[in-house]
């Protein structure tokens, strides 16, 4: 049972909940991530721990980049039937329509974090 509470608790933060939504268009890194949300790079990066740590999201190094993508294959079960309910929710909100259109202007080689 407490990894299943684990797991919705990583869910009852709406920043988690747009982060999800975010990398449902693919792999991101932390600089695009906290430019979209518009939160402190500190912020943003205990955000994505708590997500890492019940694997709704893996953490892939390449270079100076820390990319964060969906985990679609190496997740427990609640992730694994969490991951395609979450995407299927929230398609007309307005906060994850303008966190879409943001990620695909921001410039990963401009952010300054």
């Amino acid at each position: 049972m407490r990894d299943l509470i684990k797991v919705f608790k990583a869910l009852s933060d709406p920043n988690r909940i747009r982060i999800l939504k975010m990398l449902e268009a693919g792999p991101l890194c932390v600089c695009e991530i906290t430019e979209v949300l518009e939160l402190a790079p500190s912020t943003v990066s205990k955000h994505l721990s708590l997500l890492r740590d019940v694997n709704f999201i893996l953490d892939k190094k390449d270079g100076k980049w820390v990319y964060y993508e969906l985990n679609k294959t190496d997740g427990a079960q609640f992730i694994a039937e969490l991951l395609p309910l979450i995407r299927k929710w929230l398609p007309e909100d307005e906060v994850i329509l303008s966190d879409r259109q943001k990620v695909k202007i921001v410039e990963r080689n401009s952010c300054t974090v």
